[in-house]
């Protein structure tokens, strides 16, 4: 704690006169000096703490349905080998791909994964949201089902009949 003290301190005194309010001083106190009697009580919660993904915020996303997870944030290096040994932990993992672009080969920064039961993906989306993985912070969601693309309508009121002219002007061969 004598790390977080004297940030704390470098903090608080800087080369410019910086002047906190109470409120401000007590979130930094609480935030690096957890044995500070003066900050907070312990059922008060700091406005950093719903940007990791703790329970508050966890508890306002609809239950799940599917055992399919959609993992966004992916590193551009992570493989599925990778995602699957993170999610692994979690319970029988059944499937973990990460999508990647026809062409490159390269990872679009997303992915799914598939547990064997509710609870087990519960259990992953819990632990595994806004944390690191290869250095990026990723976010764990529910997968939405695949959407049906319109069928393509044929055209029978063209005039051609499946061919088309190059009307290519100003070319000499």
């Amino acid at each position: 704690m004598a790390l977080s003290s004297s940030l704390l301190r470098r903090l608080t005194r800087g080369s410019t006169p910086v002047s906190l309010s109470s409120s401000a001083s007590s979130v930094l106190r609480s935030t690096f000096c957890s044995s500070s009697s003066s900050g907070p009580s312990p059922t008060a919660q700091s406005p950093l703490s719903s940007v990791f993904g703790d329970d508050t915020e966890v508890s306002n996303v609809p239950p799940l349905t599917t055992p399919k997870l959609f993992i966004s944030g992916l590193s551009r290096l992570t493989t599925d080998e990778k995602l699957k040994n993170a999610f692994a932990p979690f319970g029988q993992l059944l499937e973990a791909k990460v999508i990647t672009d026809r062409i490159s080969g390269r990872s679009k920064g997303f992915g799914f994964v598939r547990y064997a039961t509710l609870e087990e993906a519960e259990n992953a989306r819990q632990e595994m949201n806004a944390k690191f993985l290869d250095g990026w912070v990723i976010f764990v969601d529910p997968a939405k089902p695949r959407q049906q693309k319109p069928a393509p309508h044929l055209d029978t009121d063209s005039s051609h009949l499946g061919f088309t002219t190059n009307k290519t002007v100003g070319w000499c061969g």
